[in-house]
């Protein structure tokens, strides 16, 4: 949606398949308060026997999750296309197309969209990934008919008016603008540019300012034409409902609608580019780093979620540690995995000034060779386990959270892990496990991408770049 804000942490997927809401649950435990923290989170039960999916004649499927205590419903569209399944001249065409279906049908105005959803203290949201596209609400338990048919509405009747195509293109142009004047997105958008060179996965989500510009009514309504189908569609709610509910209003709203088919991809290949450089007059020189990581379903990614929160997901990670708390080298620190149906990535994100950025590329170059050779500690597997435990269950209190489970789940892997199959696995990681991932993927080459004030400390980066 327009009105939603990207920040640093919205550029990378964020593994485990729910949200973490906590930074850093367990960040100053010990072994055996970890263990503890583990076995107390292990309590909180989500019952797995609540979840029901079904295939509809049309190809649509739709899965839902009963939460009898839960005051509200949350359902949700999920089409698996993204910015990766775009031809190049018309980049950023999901993201267009998600700006416009909000704005009105043949039969409904974006007006009359927006007050049915506030008339019942309902919201409505919607983003674009690299491989899907979501739109979704949360109403009270009463207009669970009326939200599932207006999101029909929406996603499958686009009346592409001229008027609100062109109003759109310039919202999107000043989102592009506000992008590159966040040296934090910047960073990233040349860190993505770098790991995936000519690959769709390495492009901005938002397209460019040549592609949005050059955007007709004719490409946006012909990619709709094309994906927007039932075979490529995954319906997902939540709260305080019956499945066949879901079932029986979606019914006659998809029939006689041809099937379609889903976007053949290709694999990124292997190669990256070292270095990027962004000359910019500000405050802060912004440094991102990243490796080839694990696609979504790799053996090793429970593993790789371990090693992450060592390296850099919480406040007792090492790099949080070393860099911020020890050293006062940085505000914001982190490392994040993202991982997609054939392609992965791990990145590590800093800013720093131009004076400490020597001081702060040779601490973290310390912190990845420690890290690579050696892998982790016994209490930092503790921690870990504890974190991603808890955090996991933590991420399911509410019925958006749940909907949003089901519906990445089953439109990027058609599958649903169970709750007490994630816990069962991420307790099995051991830590020569987290070494072999480490080795696995920190030992590869790496792409690395700085903008700010550059100056003298641009010898630095490429003597860092260099490895």
């Amino acid at each position: 949606m327009p009105s939603m804000q990207k920040s640093v942490r919205n550029w990378v997927t964020l593994v485990p398949p729910v949200k973490t809401v906590v930074a850093a649950i367990v960040a100053t435990v010990d072994v055996e308060a970890a263990t503890v923290a583990a076995e107390s989170v292990s309590a909180v039960s989500v019952n797995d026997a609540d979840i029901e999916r079904t295939e509809l004649a049309s190809g649509v499927r739709v899965i839902t999750e009963r939460m009898p205590e839960a005051r509200s419903v949350s359902v949700g569209m999920w089409f698996a296309v993204g910015s990766r399944d775009e031809p190049a001249p018309i980049a950023g065409a999901s993201h267009f197309l998600e700006h416009l279906l909000f704005k009105g049908t043949e039969e409904r105005s974006a007006r009359s969209i927006a007050t049915a959803v506030d008339a019942v203290g309902g919201e409505m949201n919607a983003y674009t990934s690299r491989e899907h596209t979501a739109y979704y609400l949360r109403l009270p338990v009463s207009e669970l008919q009326a939200g599932v048919e207006l999101l029909a509405d929406v996603v499958s009747e686009p009346a592409f008016r001229l008027a609100e195509l062109d109003a759109e293109r310039e919202v999107i142009i000043e989102e592009l603008l506000m992008s590159e004047d966040t040296p934090d997105d910047l960073v990233l958008t040349a860190l993505y540019e770098s790991l995936y060179p000519d690959h769709p996965l390495g492009r901005e989500t938002l397209g460019d300012h040549d592609t949005v510009t050059a955007m007709t009514r004719d490409d946006v309504a012909s990619f709709h034409a094309q994906w927007y189908r039932p075979s490529n569609l995954v319906v997902a709610a939540a709260g305080a409902l019956e499945h066949q509910q879901v079932v029986d209003a979606l019914g006659p709203l998809f029939a006689g609608t041809e099937s379609g088919a889903a976007p053949l991809r290709n694999a990124p290949e292997a190669h990256l580019q070292s270095l990027v450089q962004i000359d910019r007059p500000i405050e802060q020189v912004h440094v991102a780093i990243g490796w080839r990581g694990l696609p979504l379903a790799d053996e090793d990614r429970y593993a790789m979620w371990v090693a992450n929160h060592v390296l850099g997901g919480g406040m007792s990670s090492r790099l949080f540690q070393e860099i911020r708390e020890s050293r006062g080298l940085a505000y914001s620190v982190f490392s994040s995995p993202s991982s997609y149906s054939d392609a992965g990535s791990l990145i590590v994100y800093a800013g720093t000034a131009l004076a400490r950025l020597e001081e702060l590329l040779s601490v973290t170059d310390d912190v990845l060779a420690t890290f690579l050779a050696d892998g982790i500690t016994e209490e930092e597997h503790a921690v870990a386990l504890g974190y991603l435990e808890g955090s996991m269950l933590l991420g399911l209190e509410d019925s958006g959270s749940r909907m949003a489970r089901l519906g990445t789940g089953l439109v990027t892997r058609n599958d649903i892990t169970s709750i007490d199959e994630h816990v069962r696995r991420i307790r099995a990681v051991t830590t020569e496990e987290v070494h072999s991932v480490i080795r696995r993927v920190l030992g590869s080459p790496r792409a690395v991408s700085a903008v700010g004030p550059l100056g003298k400390g641009s010898a630095a980066l490429e003597r860092f770049a260099c490895g």
